[in-house]
C-alpha cells in the first residue's frame, strides 16, 4: 500500500491530529495543504500553501491541480466547512474524500436539521420555535451552523434572549443543559456497522476545544444513542457526537460531526487510531480494533515549533550535563542526535569527561558509533582548538564559558540545553 493523502486545512487541530495519527504509518505519504501560512508548515514535511479558501471561485480547480501535482489518492478534510464542501463536490474531485455521504454531512453541519431529524427521541434537546414558547429560563442560544463556542450565549431572562436574538436572528433557542459534557468517538465500517464507540469527558474547554479530557466506560444510554444515530445517518469511517446532561442527569444531543476530532488522540493512545482505521476501510480492508483497558487523560497547552534560518552539516556536542542529565541520559538530546543521524549531519563528541568516555557511553547504552569522532580532552584543554572549519557547524554545551569562547573565536552558533527545542524538526 502506497497512498498519498492530502490533509486540508492541515494546520487546524484536526489536521495536526491526523498528522500525529498517520505520520509513522507504513505506505502513507502525508501532504499538508493550507490556504494561509499556519502551524501545518512546521509539522508536515510535504506542505502546499496558497490553496484558495473553499468559498473562493476556482477552489475545486485549484485543489484538483494539487491532487494532480502531488498524485493524491485521498483527501482528509480537517474543518467542518471543508467536510461539507468536499462532500458536496465529490464527483468533481480527482481524489476520494474521507468522510461520510453528502446527506449525512449536510445534516451534521446544521444543528437545526440535526434536531429536526431526531425529533421525538428522548435524547433530543427541546428546541423552541419562538421566545413566546419559553416557560422558564435560562435558555441556551447557539448558531445553526458553527463550531466550537462561537456565537453561543446563555440567556437568563427574556430580555437577555431578546438582546442576543436582535444581534443574530438565526440563533436557535434550546433548553439549558447544566450538566457535564461528553464526546463519543465512533468508527463505522463500509458495511454500516458501528465498530467502535468510546466516551470521554470534556473537563475543560477553551475556545470550543477540549483542552482537558479523559476516557471513561461508555454509559449504556449513550451507547444506545450512538447506535440510533448510526442507524439514522449513513456514516463511513470516523465520526463523533457530543452530549450533555440535562437538569435530571439525562444525556441530550449537542451535535454530530463526520470527521476527526482533535481529542481523538486519547483513544489513539489506547490503540484506536481513527484516521488509520478510516484509510484501511476505504481500501477495503476488514479491520480489527484493540482498545487497551486503561483510562487515560490528556491536557493541552501551547507547544513551540521553530524554524531557524540556519544550515549546518556538523554538530560539536559536550557530554557531561549535556548528553547526560545527572547520572542518566538526557532523552531530549538523544532525540536531537538521532535526528542528526537521520539527516546525515555529523556528530562530534567533545568532552572533558574524567572517566573513560567509551566505557561511560557503554554503561549508558549509548553507542560510540553514533559519533563521527570522539574527542576526549583534559580539563585544561581548550575545545575550540579541536574544531575543524571545512563544514558549517554548531556547538552545544551546558557551559556558558565554553559557549562564549567558541562564539568569540569562530562566531559559530552556540546552544544551551534550553535552546535545543529550536533544533528539533517536527515535519514528517
Amino acid at each position: 500500500m502506497d497512498k498519498s493523502i492530502l490533509v486540508f486545512p492541515c494546520g487546524s487541530e484536526i489536521g495536526l491530529e491526523i498528522n500525529n495519527a498517520l505520520k509513522y504509518a507504513k505506505g502513507i505519504k502525508l501532504i499538508g495543504g493550507s490556504s494561509i501560512a499556519d502551524h501545518g508548515k512546521y509539522v508536515y514535511k510535504h506542505y502546499v500553501e496558497g490553496i484558495p479558501n473553499i468559498d473562493e471561485p476556482g477552489f475545486i480547480e485549484a485543489i484538483n491541480k494539487v491532487i494532480e501535482d502531488e498524485s493524491i489518492d485521498f483527501i482528509f478534510p480537517a474543518h467542518d466547512s471543508v467536510v461539507l464542501k468536499l462532500s458536496q463536490h465529490r464527483q468533481d474531485l480527482k481524489a476520494e474524500v474521507l468522510t461520510s455521504d453528502q446527506y449525512t454531512c449536510e445534516v451534521s453541519r446544521s444543528k437545526k436539521k440535526t434536531y429536526e431529524l431526531f425529533h421525538g427521541e428522548s435524547f433530543n434537546p427541546h428546541m423552541y420555535g419562538h421566545l413566546d414558547e419559553v416557560e422558564s429560563y435560562p435558555v441556551f442560544l447557539k448558531p445553526d451552523v458553527g463550531q466550537g463556542s462561537k456565537g453561543v450565549a446563555l440567556a437568563k431572562s427574556q430580555e437577555e434572549a431578546e438582546y442576543h436574538l436582535e444581534k443574530n436572528h438565526d440563533l436557535l433557542i434550546l433548553e439549558y443543559l447544566p450538566g457535564k459534557e461528553y464526546t463519543i468517538d465512533c468508527f463505522t465500517d463500509r458495511h454500516g456497522q458501528l465498530r467502535f464507540s468510546g466516551m470521554r469527558e470534556r473537563k475543560r474547554i477553551k475556545s470550543g476545544i477540549s483542552v482537558n479530557s479523559h476516557t471513561l466506560k461508555i454509559d449504556e444510554a449513550v451507547k444506545e444513542i450512538a447506535e440510533k444515530i448510526n442507524q439514522t445517518l449513513k456514516f463511513r469511517g470516523m465520526w463523533f457526537f457530543q452530549v450533555k446532561e440535562d437538569v435530571d442527569g439525562k444525556f441530550k444531543l449537542l451535535e454530530i460531526a463526520p470527521r476527526i476530532a482533535g481529542t481523538m488522540n486519547l483513544f489513539r493512545n489506547k490503540g484506536v487510531n481513527f484516521p488509520l482505521l478510516t484509510v484501511y476501510d476505504r481500501l477495503g480492508y476488514d479491520v480489527d480494533i484493540i482498545e487497551n483497558e486503561y483510562a487515560i487523560e490528556v491536557d493541552r497547552a501551547f507547544t513551540n515549533r521553530f524554524k531557524l534560518d540556519l544550515e549546518y552539516e556538523r554538530v560539536y556536542i559536550d557530554f557531561d550535563d549535556t548528553v547526560t542529565y545527572g547520572e542518566k541520559v538526557n532523552p531530549y538530546v538523544m532525540m536531537f542526535m538521532y535526528q542528526c543521524l537521520s539527516k546525515d549531519i555529523e556528530l562530534i563528541l567533545i568532552t572533558k569527561h574524567v572517566h573513560d568516555i567509551r566505557e561511560t557511553l557503554s554503561k549508558l547504552k549509548i553507542s560510540a558509533e553514533m559519533f563521527n569522532e570522539i574527542i576526549h580532552i583534559t580539563h585544561d584543554d581548550l575545545k575550540h582548538t579541536y574544531f575543524k572549519h571545512d563544514k558549517k557547524s554548531i556547538f552545544i554545551d551546558d557551559s556558558y564559558i565554553e559557549r562564549k569562547q567558541i562564539h568569540k573565536e569562530y562566531g559559530l552558533p552556540v546552544f544551551d540545553l534550553d535552546a535545543i527545542e529550536s533544533l528539533i524538526d517536527w515535519r514528517y
